[in-house]
């Protein structure tokens, strides 16, 4: 980490700063502003002292986060050597090493290539290591992402002087000034403002500008992003101006407390990581007390023999140990730990091709294990842009369809019950809707515009918005009946305007017309619905103006409750005849006598595909869940929309969450699937909770607050067009299209990743069962010599075994594989039914293999000539065990399909890799060098056949046993 802050130049600190903790445990927003002020001795106009300043920097320390020690990247390479099949692949090498260092000595080398098998094995041991370093060494940055949301300079009052400082110079007490476009550089509490606006999104996860009050006190278990009081490092000022008190610097920031956060999560190892610990536990195990009884038996059956003479035993005990070291070989599947890597690797390159990027290999095989997907809503459910749903006249409500800004859609007429909608409608039919959309178009500051698409294959464009989102929903609304803003501005031009402001809440314009030769002023406003409301007198039905009743009122109201109550944001419009050219510089009385038009209500709508994605997890035994930090309607509406809650589904909120114990949570997330207003440290408690009750947690998120929970949880899932650097560094996995239906995708190839290496370890195990048995009898049955060397088992368990291993890993998926519940994460490597089908393969292995090498050693002692060595058998056996995973490699392919019921061309890599791993064990005994190298001997066409017969035998047994299976499974 540190050495990640080094490259991009950021300070870091070793050790965080003392503060008292009635400080940093105060709740600045329940505070009036002058106590704030006289806590830090400062003053609103003239800031701090110089000497004020030094000595808040030697008490607070500078305004950057603190960062703890990382592993280096040194200790994460010696961690990999840790591995318990690692570590007796070394002992094995020193062993191999020492035992040819005294052959060197006595002169009995017999012109062998000198430690070669030490060589080869200290190779494997690296090439291992090195691929373990590389999954490992990713350094997390979320921290200096963190740092990068940090504002480089800072004007502040000081002295009675404005000056420009430094971020990192801020002390708490520090008078800062913002304004339109500067990112906060510290919290702090507001002391004044004019239509001051700050985007939080980052922080809280709501899409929309939040307008902030100084003069407020608020509540102390008031959730973050409703503390309009206050402002927060990291976010961004997009209209007006303010003046803050600094009140939290560093790490006593809302964003140093996510950076805490990050830093105190710890990394599990993944599934995938505890299952291959637990097979070397056991295969190592399994091998010494084997390597045990060889040994052991041996020398008791040569003492027994020989009287225990002391040179027999010593001769004996030689012997064994290169029996045992070829053993210790067999059992470790050296190959396994790179068919997995690369397996994971090609893994990637299909998520890639449907938009889902892995940061960290392991996560490719952990998404097949998900039970749980924690997701946020703005940008990841949602489209993060505001859509019209609803207009309501005084008489009538329309619904409104269409997606994003795109400006098509149709108007229909809804009814009350809202479960049968009129065809859509004519708007020449309504003229007061056609005033209302003429309206949103003129009292709008915003602009729709088309991008072209540069992707292939794609037509039309990409609609954006420059300025508001919710004045460009208000043009989409227009555009999709037909009314362009281009042309409205220049038939009615702006003359004058009483801007937005957050005390007034409503804006107008002024727009100049005519009437025959007659200039023509009308006054368009829009805003809070109450308030607007209050100064109309009428209300626009058709093509005239109707008084407005208290009955009116009363139903405009209620329009506007229900709709907010749906979780949209509803604006109300109005307009006014001017009856002669308004001054240059009107002033809000002229908001009077206004005629009424109607609501608007506009949602951040979900996206199209998101709710088909939703279907898809639950029928995958998955569940679905929204954690945001947005408002509690606006969270309930979508989940219900999506199908993530169902009507009456209760809602935590952050605040009911504060209250509650770790122990309450635990049993509160079993039933709630929709939390609101929630902060970082509430996300990270969720999580926490759901893996405490067994659950695999996919959190979703595009935020800084979504960073902590991202770490936490089994996968972090960030977006990679909304998401932030933040989120992205801390996630197992981005979402290149931020399309919550690419989950869904990714776990599919999760499942069929994890079945594949299920396929591919039951082959590799398989095999090397049958070679530790056949090394282990080789001196029970009184044989000469070792029938298998520690380099050629090396040369099987890399190349015979992994090449079609590799092949293996690219099988397709099965048709059920998304119609299951997960296997759970923690169920053994052995589980359903690999353990039993690895020895049971394992000893057939064996029997057909001792059988040949029995007849062979004696076929090999009794035919002789001169080109031709009694060592012979070995190179048999040698032949026999590759050739039979040749056969395993074919029939594996289904456990119940037989060969000639599968399609050779749906896996065509299986067959090329039986035809090379076979062409190279034929070179590995008939090219001089090679046979030199892995001391092979020439064996006879007769030899070669009665090899590939009891190879053979092995494809026949495995294809049987499908056979006996079907047949038993009918009889039942």
């Amino acid at each position: 980490m540190i050495d990640v802050c080094r490259r991009y130049h950021i300070p870091v600190t070793s050790k965080v700063p003392s503060i008292s903790s009635s400080e940093s445990a105060q709740a600045w927003h329940t505070l009036e502003i002058d106590k704030t002020l006289r806590v830090f001795g400062s003053d609103r106009d003239a800031g701090l002292t110089s000497q004020q300043v030094s000595e808040g920097l030697q008490r607070y320390g500078p305004n950057e986060l603190t960062e703890t020690g990382g592993r280096s990247g040194w200790a994460i390479f010696l961690d990999q050597f840790k591995n318990i099949m690692l570590l007796m692949l070394i002992g094995v090498a020193i062993v191999s090493g020492v035992l040819d260092l005294l052959k060197l000595q006595s002169g009995n080398a017999e012109g062998d290539v000198p430690f070669k098998d030490t060589i080869a094995i200290m190779a494997i041991v690296i090439l291992n290591g090195v691929l373990g370093y590389l999954q490992e060494s990713r350094a997390e940055k979320a921290l200096a992402a963190l740092k990068r949301l940090s504002s480089p300079k800072v004007r502040v009052i000081r002295d009675g002087r404005i000056i420009e400082v430094n971020a990192k110079e801020l002390v708490p007490g520090d008078v800062m000034l913002l304004e339109a476009g500067v990112q906060v550089a510290a919290d702090g509490r507001l002391v004044e403002q004019a239509n001051l606006q700050i985007r939080e999104a980052a922080l809280t996860g709501e899409a929309e500008a939040v307008s902030k009050q100084a003069d407020v006190q608020l509540g102390e278990d008031i959730a973050l992003g409703d503390r309009t009081n206050m402002v927060f490092q990291g976010t961004e000022v997009v209209f007006g101006r303010g003046k803050v008190v600094v009140t939290g610097t560093g790490m006593q920031t809302e964003l140093g407390k996510i950076a805490s956060l990050l830093q105190s999560v710890e990394s599990e190892p993944t599934p995938l990581q505890q299952r291959m610990g637990q097979l070397g536990n056991v295969l190592v195990s399994g091998s010494l007390v084997l390597v045990a009884l060889v040994v052991g038996g041996g020398l008791i059956h040569t003492g027994i023999n020989t009287g225990w003479q002391p040179n027999q035993l010593f001769n004996t005990f030689v012997d064994l140990i290169e029996v045992s070291l070829s053993m210790a070989v067999a059992v470790v599947p050296e190959g396994l730990p790179a068919v997995i890597t690369v397996t994971l690797a090609l893994g990637t390159q299909r998520m890639v091709r449907r938009h889902a990027l892995i940061r960290k290999l392991p996560a490719v095989e952990t998404l097949g294990s998900v039970t749980t997907i924690c997701s946020d809503k703005t940008g990841t459910l949602t489209q993060n842009k505001m859509v019209v749903q609803q207009v309501a006249t005084t008489e009538k409500t329309f619904g409104v369809t269409g997606e994003g800004y795109i400006p098509k859609g149709e108007f229909y007429l809804q009814s009350e019950s809202e479960t049968a909608n009129s065809p859509s409608i004519a708007l020449d039919e309504y003229p007061e809707l056609q005033m209302l959309l003429a309206a949103c178009v003129l009292c709008n500051d915003a602009v729709l515009q088309c991008e072209a698409q540069n992707a292939p294959g794609q037509s039309g464009g990409n609609w954006t918005i420059l300025g508001d989102p919710t004045e460009g929903a208000l043009l989409s609304l227009a555009g999709k009946g037909g009314v362009q803003k281009q042309a409205m501005d220049a038939g009615l031009p702006r003359v004058a305007e009483i801007p937005f402001s957050s005390e007034r809440k409503r804006m107008s314009v002024i727009v100049r017309g005519s009437e025959g030769n007659n200039p023509l002023y009308l006054m368009f406003t829009k805003g809070s619905p109450e308030l607007i409301l209050e100064r109309c007198t009428t209300y626009q039905s058709g093509d005239r103006a109707v008084v407005l009743t208290p009955q009116n009122r009363s139903q405009i109201l209620e329009q506007n409750n229900y709709m907010a109550s749906k979780g949209l944001r509803v604006l109300g419009f109005a307009f006014k005849n001017l009856d002669a050219q308004p001054p240059q510089d009107p002033d809000e009385h002229i908001e009077q006598e206004l005629v009424w038009l109607g609501l608007v209500g506009m949602l951040d709508a979900p996206r199209p595909e998101v709710r088909e994605a939703v279907a898809k997890c639950r029928q995958a035994g998955i569940r679905p869940m929204m954690i945001t930090g947005d408002h509690q309607l606006t969270a309930k509406a979508i989940a219900y929309d999506l199908g993530i809650a169902s009507q009456g589904d209760r809602v935590l909120t952050g605040t009911e969450l504060q209250k509650l114990s770790q122990e309450a949570l635990k049993q509160e997330v079993e039933q709630v699937s929709i939390y609101a207003r929630v902060s970082p440290e509430h996300k990270l408690r969720i999580v926490q909770a759901l893996q405490s009750r067994g659950k695999f947690v996919a959190m979703t998120g595009d935020g800084v607050n979504d960073a902590p929970a991202l770490k936490q949880a089994d996968i972090g899932i960030a977006m990679g067009i909304t998401g932030t650097d933040v989120s992205k560094e801390a996630s197992d996995m981005v979402l290149l299209d931020d399309n919550f239906a690419t989950i869904v995708a990714a776990t599919e190839e999760g499942r069929v990743v994890y079945t594949n290496i299920r396929r591919f370890i039951k082959y590799i195990l398989g095999s090397n069962i049958g070679e530790v048995l056949t090394i282990a009898a080789a001196p029970l049955l009184g044989l000469g010599g070792v029938p298998l060397s520690p380099l050629q088992i090396l040369w099987m368990n890399l190349v015979t075994d992994g090449v079609p291993a590799l092949a293996l890993a690219v099988e397709p998926a099965e048709p059920n594989v998304m119609k299951r519940p997960p296997f759970s994460p923690r169920e053994s490597i052995f589980a359903r039914g690999l353990g039993s089908y690895m020895l049971r393969i394992g000893i057939v292995f064996a029997i057909l293999t001792i059988m040949m090498m029995a007849w062979a050693y004696n076929h090999t002692h009794s035919v002789t000539g001169a080109d031709l060595s009694e060592d012979r058998w070995k190179t048999m056996v040698f032949t026999t065990l590759c050739l039979a995973q040749m056969g395993h490699a074919i029939a594996i392919r289904s456990n119940t399909q037989l060969m000639i019921e599968i399609n050779p061309f749906t896996n065509l890599f299986v067959w090329g890799a039986v035809i090379v791993t076979t062409a190279l064990q034929l070179a590995l005994v008939y090219v001089p060098p090679l046979r030199a190298f892995f001391g092979t001997q020439a064996i006879s066409l007769s030899e070669l056949g009665v090899c590939l017969g009891f190879s053979a035998l092995m494809f026949v047994w495995i294809e049987l046993e499908k056979l006996f299976i079907r047949w038993y499974k009918k009889r039942r």
